[in-house]
């Protein structure tokens, strides 16, 4: 007499959020100041604009940047927000910083915009692993968006979870 076996954890009724899928493979390009500057140490407005306006913009079409500069110089504000002017239209997503954070804001993003009512009675899982790392921020912030509507909140893979949170009857 053979047993079935049985995969429980497709039968949990669990529904498994990765939160580096949320945010689609997205690929994230930096916009380096650097080579907009003189002799790598001063930005000429001038120049800067002119540049700017010459600067093939299409490498950028579709991508999520993130404005940045490499070279150790003081640049005023008003440079990242020109950049952004002419990232903005071609851009999946402008941001500044580095690309970690880039992502970080991205994701954050995603999650502002998740339509919760997707989740209501759920039984949660936050996925845990993955190839790119997801940060704290993130986590908190899903966590924080989703708990007032599921049964439950776990984290990790659905055949090994933490409990984060258990709905409170009565």
């Amino acid at each position: 007499m053979s047993e079935v076996l049985i995969n429980r954890v497709t039968e949990s009724a669990l529904t498994s959020l990765d939160l580096e899928e949320l945010g689609g493979m997205v690929e994230v390009m930096v916009f380096d100041l650097k080579p907009f500057l003189f002799m790598e140490l001063i930005l000429k407005e001038k120049d800067y604009r002119e540049a700017l306006r010459q600067h093939d913009w299409s490498v950028y079409a579709g991508k999520l940047v993130t404005i940045q500069c490499s070279a150790d110089a003081i640049i005023p504000m008003w440079a990242n927000m020109l950049a952004a002017i002419y990232l903005e239209p071609v851009a999946l997503g402008v941001v500044y910083g580095e690309q970690r954070v880039a992502r970080e804001k991205w994701l954050l993003q995603k999650v502002a915009e998740i339509n919760t009512e997707d989740y209501r009675g759920k039984r949660v899982v936050l996925k845990g692993c993955g190839d790119e790392p997801v940060s704290e921020a993130v986590y908190v912030a899903i966590t924080a968006k989703l708990r007032p509507v599921v049964k439950s909140i776990m984290y990790g893979e659905p055949c090994s979870t933490v409990p984060i949170y258990k709905e409170k009857k009565g």
